[in-house]
């Protein structure tokens, strides 16, 4: 939850926050050793980082390709009328696609872009049936994945 209140970053605050991004299993102790702060006052400021959102969670990177997801795709979608409820509905349903791991509305000749993964060429298939099927889509247009460059690493630190 968002804290209204929030106090201007210092460096020590963007240290924490850069390496808490790269490793997030660090232990506090170690965290504080790299800040050079005690224990005590470093944790303090993580919870703090954490109530502002900051922080907005905790996680792991996974290997899609040693979990059955290798492949992945972009697909623009356009819909078939540009009004609220559309929108509303849209977003609601998209959501419960699993292998959307990924969806924004963008500003320009097509309305969302949405990341997928997916297996292989048959369980694209059946997740381009599951998008083509929701409400007022008009258009998709899908772009294949051939080899990935760079990963999203979180937010660039200086």
């Amino acid at each position: 939850m968002t804290n209204n209140k929030t106090k201007p970053l210092d460096r020590i605050d963007r240290v924490i926050l850069s390496t808490l991004q790269a490793d997030g299993r660090i232990s506090n102790v170690e965290l504080a050793k790299k800040v050079n702060l005690s224990a005590s006052p470093c944790l303090d400021r993580v919870k703090r980082l954490e109530s502002e959102g900051y922080i907005e969670r905790y996680g792991a990177f996974l290997s899609a390709s040693k979990l059955n997801y290798s492949m992945t795709a972009f697909v623009q979608v356009t819909l078939n009328r540009s009004t609220s409820d559309t929108f509303k509905i849209f977003k609601k349903e998209v959501v419960t696609i699993k292998e959307v791991v990924e969806c924004h509305l963008i500003a320009g000749g097509y309305d969302y872009l949405l990341k997928i993964r997916f297996a292989d060429m048959e369980g694209y298939r059946q997740v381009l049936e599951k998008i083509t099927d929701l409400p007022a889509i008009a258009q998709t247009s899908t772009y294949m994945v051939t080899e990935h460059i760079k990963h999203d690493r979180g937010v660039p630190f200086d």
